[in-house]
């Protein structure tokens, strides 16, 4: 699958969906953020409430079949999914866009929302702890199951794509496990930086880059497990990807947020998440 490009699109803060990655040519320097997005509304015309989220580009599938879960049984509330790196809809946030939902691949991001305020202090609840993998294209001679990250100091690879570790919280995991790996010296020079982990998955897929380092959850999204081989990154090998939500203090319908937050950590979002391999957040 080739990701259209959004770039239009993305000069208006809000709008809706996840289903959309962001396309283009890699950089190995960091480039402006932006968020990615789609429509994929639940709800119809006649809605008595809306739910706007900004969610993990790890969230990207994830949360499409979480929204279309969700708005098969409440089909009175809109909800609006906005997906893009953690640190850059953090910013978002903070700087004042209408977000009612914040799922963060970091549950820094949402405390440090509470400590400004936006948010109410002690109400971030962790919804997932998430998982890197080493990403080639299914054409890819390179034998990852057995060398993991290593395969990524071959000869053979000249651009290894990761999610920009300056605002993406598994970009950072990317830096920290081929550190932890020893591999990071010999592969620095083949970075290439995506906005967000999805936009670093796009460019494996489209051939702009040899292998990645990409969320556990995208490889093993429907439209990109055909696409690739992957194995899983030791978890050990980087800080825990804890992951955490919570509901905006300037949430235009309060109590409609948080029971999608509520859907979400419960049994029929917890089905979704297990499926894209996230694994439970600790007691």
């Amino acid at each position: 699958m080739k990701l259209p490009s959004i770039v239009a699109r993305c000069a208006v803060l809000i709008l809706a969906g996840c289903s959309a990655g962001a396309s283009g040519s890699p950089s190995s320097s960091p480039a402006a953020p932006t968020a990615t997005s789609n429509s994929s509304h639940g709800g119809t015309a006649s809605a008595t409430a809306r739910v706007r989220i900004a969610a993990a580009s790890d969230l990207r599938f994830a949360m499409d079949e979480l929204v279309a879960k969700w708005s098969s049984a409440n089909p009175s509330i809109e909800v609006e999914p906005l997906c893009g790196s953690s640190g850059t809809l953090f910013a978002q946030i903070s700087e004042g866009a209408p977000f009612d939902i914040f799922f963060s691949a970091d549950a820094e991001y949402p405390r440090e929302l509470e400590k400004a305020g936006l948010a109410t202090a002690g109400t971030t609840r962790l919804y997932a702890v998430g998982r890197i993998v080493v990403w080639v294209p299914v054409s890819s001679t390179l034998d990852v199951a057995s060398r993991g990250l290593e395969a990524l100091t071959d000869v053979s690879v000249h651009k290894v794509a990761i999610a920009n570790p300056e605002h993406a919280p598994y970009g950072k995991a990317a830096l920290a496990a081929m550190k932890s790996a020893g591999v990071y010296e010999a592969v620095k020079a083949k970075l290439v930086l995506g906005e967000n982990v999805s936009q670093a998955a796009q460019f494996v897929e489209s051939g702009n880059a040899d292998a990645g380092i990409i969320a556990l959850s995208l490889a093993l999204a429907p439209t990109l497990k055909d696409q690739g081989r992957y194995v899983i990154v030791p978890i050990e090998s980087y800080p825990r990807l804890d992951q955490g939500a919570v509901v905006l203090g300037a949430a235009a319908d309060a109590d409609a947020a948080r029971a999608f937050l509520d859907f979400v950590l419960g049994p029929d979002g917890r089905a979704v998440l297990d499926r894209y391999g996230f694994l439970l957040p600790p007691s």
